[in-house]
Order: structure tokens, then C-alpha cells, then sequence
């Protein structure tokens, strides 16, 4: 799910890392739920969603709601279903009769979906790793039928790399091919657009301005974001900053941290972290839970654990979740 590296943050690193806890609400911040299956206690949807909360919606890399929120209705908790991959078979449409059974059978108001997870990404990184041709046959099976439904569909969130823009440009044209056949030429069309970035704040800005020019008028999701691998003030930094920025452009619709992890088991550094090794709110987990600062490091639990070992293991959980549903 990491492509892009972290930038050295300068005068960045050099503010304050206080905060308070942030908006009581907001109708932008969501949840990325990846709850590591070696810590079940992690899933206990209270750790996470706590009324009054900032958080409004989550995704889980799925196109299942996680049972954790089941009590919770759409209307205070949003679950958005992502197709992360390419089935085996690029016909196959069990992405679209999964969501179809969630809104007409379970009568769950779905009205979002989330296209591809980084694919232009390679697997190893936690990108689905789909070429553009691909992706666009299985976007017309599978997504298209969507929003004529009337689901607001989001263009695949590739990487924070200068070819994510490219990878997308060569989808939308083979999108747009494969839709229109022999007949008169038709685009592919979308709601919003998804994008990930890893690295300093001001590369977090120009990213966000390349595309919002690439895509004017375009609502923006930042589906996954974070500064890996940096010390714990430039860390809390770079959060303060970066959600003071998106509460406040218009045109950031939602945002989502990647972080809702324990620190001895994060890809990208235990700092950048919500919880612990020991399963506690770091200051960053709770100001993004909109509650006070609990003097919790990221280290605060870690007993000699290999670092090296912690991003494999993480790694590992990343590869085997996503099997499930490619």
C-alpha cells in the first residue's frame, strides 16, 4: 500500500507536535479497519468509534461490512465496499452482486464504492498490481452497473508515484474504448477521485494540487495517508498539519489515515501508528478519534522486537488479507 518514500521534512520537523482533539464531527474523516487477526481485542469497534466522534464512514479493503460495526447504522457510520483486485476470472461479478445483495437484500444503504487499491502498484507493496485494459473490463462489469443505480462510484486510488496519474489517463482511454465498441465514443464516468500519498507534507500538498488539476471539479478521497518512517515530533507534525488542510479545501470530500495498527507491526514505521504494542491510543490514534492526547508513544509497549521482523509480519497479514477477496 506504499510506493512513494518520505521526503526529508525540513523546517517541518522543527513545529510544535501538540494538538487538541480535533472536530467532535466531520463529515470527511473516515476509518481504514484492518484489525490484525493475532490481536482480536483490536476489533472491539469502542477503540475506535466513540460517540461524539469525528468519524464518519470507513472501508475495510472489502466488499463486506466488518461485523464489528454491525449495530451501527449507515447513517452515523458509513461503510464503503472497495473492490481491491481483479478476480481470477475478469468476468467474474461477484464484487457487483455482493453490493447489490448488501442494498437489496440487507437493505444496507450503500451510496460509495472504492475502485482499485493501487494497481499500479506491485503486490509485494500492497498494490492489486492490474493493467489498465484489465482494470477497465473489470470496472465495466463490475462498477459501471453501479452508478446506474445511482452509487457515486471513485476512480482507483493508485500510488503517490508520478505514474499513478499515468496508469489512470491509460485506464479512463481503455475504459472509454471498451465501453463505446464500433459505436460512437463514450466515457467511463466517475464521482470522485481516490488518490494515496507516503511522505512530507509539502509533497502531500503538491500531490493533492497535480490533481486537482489533473481532474478540476473532481471531489478528492485521500484513502491512504502518512509520513513513514520519521521521528515521533516531525510524525505528530506532519498529522496536525495535514488534517487542518483537508477539514479545510473544499474540495477534499473524505480522508482516511492508514495508520489503525499496532506500532511493532506497522509497514510504515512505528510512529505513524494509532496504537501501541500493547493495544493503547498513541496521542496521534486519539486526536484522530477526536478525544484528548494520552501521553501514549508508539514505543511504549516494544520488548526487543525486531523492526525488520515487524514490517514482515505486517507485510505477511497485508498479503493474506488480500487474498481473501482477489
Amino acid at each position: 500500500m506504499i510506493l512513494s518514500t518520505a521526503t526529508l521534512l525540513g523546517p517541518l520537523s522543527l513545529l510544535a507536535s501538540t494538538a487538541s482533539a480535533g472536530p467532535l464531527t466531520s463529515p470527511k474523516r473516515g476509518l481504514i479497519f484492518i484489525p490484525d487477526a493475532r490481536f482480536p481485542q483490536d476489533r472491539d469497534a469502542h477503540i475506535w468509534k466513540q460517540n461524539p466522534s469525528p468519524l464518519t464512514w470507513y472501508y475495510n479493503y472489502q466488499a463486506e461490512p466488518s461485523p464489528a460495526f454491525g449495530d451501527l447504522p449507515q447513517s452515523e457510520f458509513e461503510f464503503v465496499p472497495m473492490l481491491w483486485g481483479k478476480p481470477d476470472d475478469k468476468d467474474d461479478t461477484s464484487f457487483l452482486k455482493t453490493v447489490e445483495r448488501l442494498v437489496d437484500t440487507r437493505k444496507i444503504n450503500i451510496t460509495h464504492v472504492l475502485g482499485f487499491n493501487e494497481p499500479d502498484g506491485p503486490r509485494k507493496w500492497g498494490g492489486s498490481d492490474i493493467d489498465p485494459d484489465t482494470a477497465a473490463h473489470v470496472w465495466l462489469k463490475n462498477i459501471a452497473p453501479l452508478r446506474e443505480r445511482g452509487i457515486q462510484v471513485g476512480l482507483p486510488a493508485c500510488t503517490g508515484s508520478p505514474d499513478g496519474t499515468k496508469w489512470l489517463d491509460t485506464f479512463l482511454k481503455s475504459c472509454s474504448k471498451q465501453l463505446s465498441g464500433k459505436g460512437p465514443t463514450k466515457n467511463c464516468t466517475y464521482d470522485f477521485v481516490n488518490l494515496h500519498w507516503y511522505g512530507s507534507f509539502e509533497g502531500l500538498a503538491s500531490h493533492i494540487g497535480s490533481y486537482s488539476a489533473t481532474f478540476p471539479d473532481m471531489p478528492l478521497w485521500i484513502t491512504e495517508y502518512n509520513l513513514n518512517h520519521q521521528d515521533l515530533p516531525a510524525t505528530q507534525s506532519f498529522y496536525n498539519m495535514s488534517s487542518e488542510y483537508f477539514d479545510r479545501l473544499d474540495y477534499v470530500e473524505r480522508y482516511s489515515i492508514f495508520g489503525a495498527f499496532r506500532s511493532d507491526v506497522s509497514n510504515v514505521g512505528p510512529n505513524a501508528a494509532m496504537l501501541d504494542p500493547d493495544g493503547q491510543l498513541t496521542d496521534i490514534g486519539a486526536w484522530y478519534l477526536g478525544r484528548p492526547a494520552t501521553g501514549v508513544t508508539p514505543s511504549a509497549g516494544l520488548r526487543g522486537v525486531d523492526p525488520r521482523r515487524a514490517v514482515s509480519l505486517f507485510g505477511a497479514a497485508v498479503a493474506g488479507f488480500a487474498l481473501l477477496y482477489v
